[in-house]
């Protein structure tokens, strides 16, 4: 298994991000095809995961917000056979390589609430006190609670948690 930096001339890799995200986050969550990747832009970043024989496993997106300070790892996606196989987890390690070459030391990543635990495994840390789709903190703890209560009768399989790890 094999971490690449995908640029727009290896159109293969390019494919592979592509199809990874439409396996899982379309066929497998009902995402729509336009929502999955409207966010996508000429220079985003990406990591695809691949099997010995090129098979790709899992991706996700890079979006640094050098001004900001902090860099974001997104759209992460793993097909359904490679999950708990360590895919996912080769991508972020090199995700966050790229991030630290880039001289960002905040990593923010937005989670599907179920998928959590396989961050903190990573070394990331919880802060229920933002707003994953904000990036800034909640008001109050009932802004909070109505929010994901909210979100969970509309969308149960996306109640996402805002995450973050400070890499040296």
């Amino acid at each position: 298994m094999k971490a690449i930096r995908v640029t727009k001339d290896i159109q293969w890799a390019v494919a592979g991000v592509h199809y990874v995200r439409t396996h899982a986050m379309v066929f497998g969550f009902g995402c729509s095809l336009e929502a999955e990747f409207a966010q996508d832009t000429a220079d985003s970043q990406y990591i695809l995961v691949v099997d010995d024989d090129g098979l790709p496993l899992s991706t996700c997106r890079i979006h640094i917000e050098k001004e900001k300070g902090y860099a974001k790892i997104e759209r992460v996606a793993t097909v359904p056979e490679a999950r708990k196989k360590g895919a996912g987890r080769v991508g972020i390690l090199e995700a966050e390589k790229v991030i630290k070459e880039a001289g960002i030391s905040r990593i923010i990543i937005t989670s599907r609430e179920e998928a959590e635990g396989f961050y903190k495994r990573l070394g990331y840390l919880t802060d229920e006190n933002m707003d994953p789709d904000t990036l800034a903190p909640y008001n109050s703890v009932k802004e909070r609670e109505e929010k994901i209560n909210e979100v969970r009768r509309t969308h149960p399989l996306f109640v996402t948690v805002y995450m973050y790890k400070n890499i040296a």
